[in-house]
C-alpha cells in the first residue's frame, strides 16, 4: 500500500473521532461560555447542548461518508449477530451492578455508604450519574422540535458514536499498537496484549469514572469480538446494540428523555414510573 492511500485511510479511521471528541471537549470546557441560564435567554443559549450534540453528529456523519471509500466495511450476516450479542452482553455487564444496588434493601446507600470520595462505589459501578440533558426543557414534550432533538439523538447514539468509536479504537488504535510505522499492514484483528490494555484502558479513560468498570468490560468483550470475528461491521454492531442502554427516566403517563451529556451518552425510553440510573453511552 502506498503513502497516499495509507494517509487517506488513517484520516477515514481517524479524524472522524477526533472531530467528535473536539466537539465534546467544546462544551466540557466551552459550555460555561456558552450557556446562559436566563429566562430571557434564546433556548439556544439556555441549552446549547440541544444545538452542538446535533451538529456533532452531523458534521462527524458527513466525514465517515466522505472517506467511506476508504474503509474497509464487511458486513456479514454471522459476524453481525455475534456483534448484536456481545453487545447484548456488554449492556448486561453494565448495567447489572446499578440495577442490583438499586433493589438491595434499603437502596444502595445504606449499603455502601456516601462518602465525599467514593471511590469503591465507582469501582462497583453502582455511584449516581449527573443529570444529562432533557428536550422536553426547552422543547414541547410532543411537538416537531422535541421529536426531531429525540431523532437525532438516537440518530447520533445508535449511528455516529458506534461508527466512530469503532473505526478508531478497533479499527486504527489496535492496529497501530501492533505495527506503529506501518499499522494497515496489519490485520483487522490481530492480537497483542499491548493492544488489548492500551486500547481498553484509554476506552475505558474517556467514560466517567462511575462507568470505568462497565467501559473495561466492554472494552475487554470488544476487543475479544475483533480479535475473534476479525471484522470490523461486527464491533460496530456490538457497540449499536450497547449504546442504547443509555440512563433515563420516565413519570406516569409520560414519555420524558434524559440523556447524560458525557463523551458518550444515549437516551433510554422509559415508561416506568421508578426511576433508572443507567450508563451513557
Amino acid at each position: 500500500m502506498n503513502s497516499d492511500l495509507e494517509y487517506q485511510k488513517t484520516k477515514a479511521y481517524v479524524a472522524p473521532f477526533a472531530v467528535f471528541m473536539g466537539f465534546t471537549l467544546l462544551w466540557q470546557f466551552g459550555g460555561p461560555f456558552l450557556e446562559w441560564d436566563h429566562p430571557a435567554a434564546a433556548w439556544w443559549r439556555r441549552a446549547p447542548e440541544q444545538w452542538l450534540y446535533p451538529l456533532q453528529a452531523v458534521v462527524c456523519f458527513i466525514l465517515v461518508l466522505w472517506w467511506r471509500k476508504s474503509v474497509d466495511w464487511d458486513w456479514k450476516g454471522k459476524p453481525a449477530a455475534w456483534g448484536i450479542l456481545f453487545g447484548v452482553l456488554g449492556i448486561l455487564c453494565w448495567l447489572a451492578p446499578t440495577m442490583a444496588a438499586d433493589r438491595l434493601p434499603g437502596g444502595p446507600d445504606a449499603w455502601f455508604g456516601h462518602p465525599e470520595w467514593p471511590w469503591y462505589r465507582y469501582l462497583l459501578g453502582i455511584d449516581a450519574r449527573p443529570e444529562g440533558f432533557d428536550p422536553s426543557a426547552v422543547f414541547a414534550p410532543g411537538s416537531w422540535s422535541w421529536l426531531t432533538a429525540l431523532a437525532l439523538r438516537f440518530f447520533r447514539a445508535v449511528i455516529v458514536v458506534a461508527v466512530v468509536e469503532e473505526l478508531f479504537w478497533r479499527g486504527y488504535l489496535m492496529r497501530f499498537l501492533v505495527n506503529p510505522d506501518h499499522p494497515w499492514k496489519v490485520p483487522f484483528g490481530t492480537h497483542s496484549w499491548k493492544a488489548y490494555w492500551i486500547t481498553t484502558l484509554c476506552f475505558m479513560a474517556v467514560h466517567q469514572p462511575v462507568d470505568y468498570c462497565g467501559a473495561f468490560i466492554y472494552g475487554s468483550l470488544a476487543y475479544l469480538l475483533a480479535v475473534w470475528q476479525k471484522n470490523l461491521c461486527a464491533v460496530i454492531d456490538a457497540r449499536r446494540g450497547q449504546c442504547p442502554a443509555g440512563r433515563g427516566r420516565a413519570g406516569m403517563g409520560q414519555m420524558r428523555t434524559v440523556v447524560n451529556p458525557a463523551f458518550t451518552e444515549t437516551p433510554l425510553l422509559s415508561t416506568q414510573a421508578r426511576s433508572l440510573r443507567l450508563r451513557p453511552c
